[in-house]
């Protein structure tokens, strides 16, 4: 916790003292309210005293708790906009931090669980924070002070307020040693519930075409009873507290004056009165102390839970990058556009079985390169490594003549053109989605966007939008068909203009007929560019300057596709599969 709170700007330190200088000024007005009830009591008391001597001592009590009030109101505006502050630095942190992890980081921590870290416990801080500026400061002073106060005034009266004190911290101690295990539970308990909810939306055509609400439902059910359970006791044992402190509170008065009712009994009638007014001023400032107590305890209430979430933050925020950022920004112009694999192997962190196992090629530039396998022979994973998702465990991957790994990412990634073989769509326009991203040249130009979109097969179906370029596409592309994403992302590599493509089976999504123009309209586009294709179709790849063939992570055939014909039997055989022999000798 205290390690995110050195986030704070140096203008929220100086809000903080400005803040710690308001409560004490509003402690000392509401410690000075007992002393003037104390002067109204013995004016009541004494004969001969005037009603103008009661109003004035009554006006400054007035005063006292008007200019209480105003420094209240002061301080608590001043801590709701830190903690603002401070919780919009701590996502922004996060935001940025979360950007910048490798698919294998989001995996370890979980897409769910990053978003519930990004809001609900950021929002646990945030409470705490603007609670602690108002309490944690102002029930130490208060208490100090009361005591202060209090100290020469009876030694039975202070056994009681300290007996009390006593009860009250032992409540709370045993309230934590209970309830604190169970925090760690409910936010993990969170991170469930946030992700049967995110994998429900994202799979709902499917739940609904399988009739599986009801398992849906139940699975739901199970994360969100048991939160519900814990939540629910958690709530009942601090529930506890609450009758605590008012048993305290009352019993607390009720011994004070039931101890002055016999000391004013015993002592001379001169001193009653006095014995009288010190009895009302203890009782004030015996309950301020309480009170001061019961502040600190709502917070140590609340800092466990927040403590957890603070823990959680840290936790992304000290994750150490797996793919570290290199500092190369140029490479050698006569080498652009080419990229070689040399003994390249892969496994996933954790993992004992290689995904890919000693891959090596070079691909020339203007070449286009096409990989074909099984599902799970490793073709999206290989083509993943070239712009770093993920580092190759063992081999070298060379592009431009610099290994990878010694590129400043950004650099890297302005090199390259990539279409996930999922469409990404962002909200907002076609024009939008079409020029994203920064690529490190001049903005993306009008005509550049139509061409690009042009070149993609898509400017029919955009021609034919409400707003043309300008009209709005959904969060996901859920106004727009699957093959229509697939184009706006191709239209966003074109628009780039990169030297290197790499197409992650993003043509699936395509008819027949559109995928064969769009590759002739591709290969004139991108002649000068090397181009990297996982399909699954044969026609798709056919005429490629290579084909790498692979099964079960290794490689087992390369060549064009009349080589692998002869050469490849892993080829032949998904070239027979979906073609005819008749069909395959007429390509």
């Amino acid at each position: 916790m205290f390690k995110l709170l050195k986030k704070l700007k140096r203008k929220d330190w100086l809000l903080i003292l400005l803040s710690t200088a308001l409560i004490v000024f509003q402690v000392w007005l509401d410690l000075k309210l007992p002393d003037y009830m104390s002067q109204i009591t013995q004016l009541v008391q004494t004969e001969g005293n005037q009603v103008s001597e009661i109003l004035v001592e009554g006006s400054k009590m007035l005063l006292c708790a008007l200019g209480s009030l105003a420094s209240a109101v002061v301080v608590g505006y001043i801590a709701s906009y830190i903690a603002a502050s401070f919780s919009k630095t701590l996502r922004k942190d996060i935001f940025e931090k979360v950007e910048n992890f490798s698919e294998g980081e989001v995996k370890k921590f979980s897409t769910s669980s990053l978003i519930t870290r990004t809001t609900n416990d950021v929002t646990q801080i945030e409470m705490l924070v603007a609670l602690s500026l108002q309490l944690l400061i102002k029930a130490p002073i208060t208490a100090v002070w009361a005591v202060s106060k209090i100290l020469n005034k009876s030694w039975q009266w202070s056994a009681v307020i300290g007996g009390g004190v006593l009860i009250l911290l032992i409540t709370l101690i045993f309230l934590m040693l209970i309830v604190l295990p169970r925090f760690k539970i409910v936010q993990k308990l969170l991170d469930k519930i946030n992700g049967v909810t995110r994998e429900n939306l994202t799979g709902i055509r499917v739940v609904r075409a399988f009739n599986a609400e009801e398992y849906q439902e139940e699975k739901f059910a199970k994360v969100n009873n048991k939160l519900t359970s814990t939540q629910l006791f958690n709530q009942r044992m601090f529930g506890i507290m609450q009758p605590v402190m008012y048993l305290i509170m009352y019993f607390s008065t009720l011994a004070i004056y039931f101890i002055g009712s016999y000391m004013i009994d015993a002592a001379l009638m001169s001193e009653k009165i006095a014995i009288f007014g010190d009895m009302v001023v203890f009782s004030s400032y015996g309950m301020q102390v309480i009170m001061s107590f019961l502040m600190l305890a709502m917070i140590f209430i609340m800092y466990p839970r927040a403590a957890i979430s603070a823990d959680r933050i840290n936790e992304v925020l000290d994750e150490e990058f797996a793919i570290i950022d290199g500092t190369v920004t140029e490479s050698d112009p006569k080498l652009k556009g080419t990229v070689e694999f040399k003994d390249v192997s892969f496994k996933y962190p954790d993992a004992d079985e290689y995904i890919l196992k000693d891959i090596s090629f070079k691909a020339n530039r203007g070449e286009t390169i096409a990989f074909i396998g099984s599902t799970g022979s490793g073709k999206s994973t290989l083509i993943n490594l070239i712009p770093r998702f993920y580092d190759a465990t063992d081999g070298e991957i060379i592009i431009d003549g610099v290994n990878v790994k010694d590129y400043k990412l950004e650099y890297l990634h302005n090199k390259i053109g990539y279409i996930p073989q999922k469409a990404v769509i962002f909200s907002g326009t076609v024009a939008e989605n079409v020029s994203y991203g920064d690529n490190g040249k001049e903005e993306v130009t009008r005509d550049e966007i139509k061409k690009a979109i042009e070149i993609a097969q898509g400017a029919y179906f955009v021609e034919k939008m409400p707003d043309k370029y300008d009209s709005y596409l959904a969060q996901r592309g859920t106004n727009i068909s699957g093959g229509q994403k697939q184009r706006i992302s191709i239209a966003r590599a074109i628009a780039r203009n990169p030297e290197i493509y790499i197409f992650d089976d993003s043509f699936s999504a395509l008819d027949y007929k559109t995928d064969f123009t769009l590759r002739k309209e591709l290969k004139e586009h991108t002649k000068d560019a090397t181009t990297f294709i996982v399909a699954q179709r044969i026609g798709t790849i056919m005429n490629a300057d290579k084909i790498i063939v692979l099964d079960q992570g290794s490689c087992v055939g390369m060549g064009t596709h009349e080589e692998l014909l002869k050469t490849c039997d892993v080829y032949k055989e998904i070239a027979l599969s979906q073609l005819s022999e008749e069909e395959l000798n007429n390509a």
